[in-house]
């Protein structure tokens, strides 16, 4: 009986068990390194290739201003749709946990109908819709830059809002009961124990979303407002030359969306009381 079971044992072992040399940590360690260090290289040597081929580097200098215009352009896009998509993302999830069923309903359907249509679609309702409802001549005449505060702002938050919602439900319930046994009424007790929590639990969702953020800026062409991707179809259109202003959009978009990225990491480390800081 004992010679049967190291039989199969044995049989087992042979056929790919602990002992094969495919499932050894040290191997996967080093095969995973080795794919990872080839795609990286071959990403690189793909990099040198363009920017040495490719771009042309007298029209950076030609093209570089107005650029440098649309970068600025971004920025101030992305800061102020940044602080009012998050600030009402807060309440959209607040609402979105209140007892009250109206204001949980209410906040429901704004998350689903936000997150349920793409971005184009609301950029194309405010930008075109909007103007025909109103009585008369639409009185403001440069309507693409408000649109693109509030198409991303009213998108965003359903996201953030969402966010803060599993933050919230992952704060445990006795955080409150505890809140309020020491005499605290329900609105501090969100205040002061519950929101501080579930703002560290939803941090990294509210970080990607607002780096998602950047990248939807580029939406913003299809409405003529003169970001990054606009200017790169003029450039294209007019010097049939895409890879240099494609590596300029490149080096604008990364020099936003890495310190955006630097800088959620740094805000979870911090918040994380119960772990060691980096």
């Amino acid at each position: 009986m004992a010679d049967s079971y190291s039989g199969t044992a044995s049989d087992a072992d042979g056929g790919g068990g602990a002992d094969s040399p495919f499932l050894d940590d040290t191997v996967l360690k080093y095969i995973g390194a080795g794919i990872a260090s080839l795609f990286a290289l071959g990403v690189l040597l793909l990099i040198v290739y363009i920017v040495t081929t490719q771009v042309e580097f007298p029209l950076i200098a030609t093209i570089l201003p107005q650029f440098i215009d649309a970068y600025v352009l971004v920025l101030g896009i992305v800061v102020t749709s940044s602080i009012l998509s998050v600030s009402s993302g807060v309440f959209v999830g607040l609402a979105r946990v209140s007892k009250t069923k109206i204001t949980n309903g209410i906040a429901g359907a704004y998350v689903q109908f936000f997150r349920g249509t793409p971005l184009l679609f609301q950029i194309f309702v405010i930008y075109f819709g909007i103007p025909t409802l109103w009585p008369g001549t639409f009185p403001i005449s440069n309507w693409g830059l408000p649109t693109a505060v509030i198409a991303l702002t009213l998108n965003h938050a359903a996201y953030v809002g969402e966010a803060v919602r599993g933050g919230i439900n992952a704060v445990p319930d006795g955080q409150m009961e505890a809140a309020r046994s020491l005499g605290m009424g329900y609105v501090q007790a969100m205040r002061e124990v519950v929101v501080p929590q579930a703002w560290r639990n939803a941090l990294a969702a509210v970080g990607n979303d607002q780096v998602i953020l950047v990248k939807d800026t580029s939406l913003l062409t299809v409405i003529a407002v003169p970001e990054l991707m606009q200017q790169f179809r003029d450039v294209n259109s007019a010097t049939f030359d895409p890879w240099t202003p494609l590596v300029l959009v490149a080096i604008a978009y990364l020099s936003i969306t890495i310190p955006m990225g630097r800088l959620v990491s740094y805000l979870e480390n911090r918040s994380d009381w119960g772990g060691d800081r980096r």
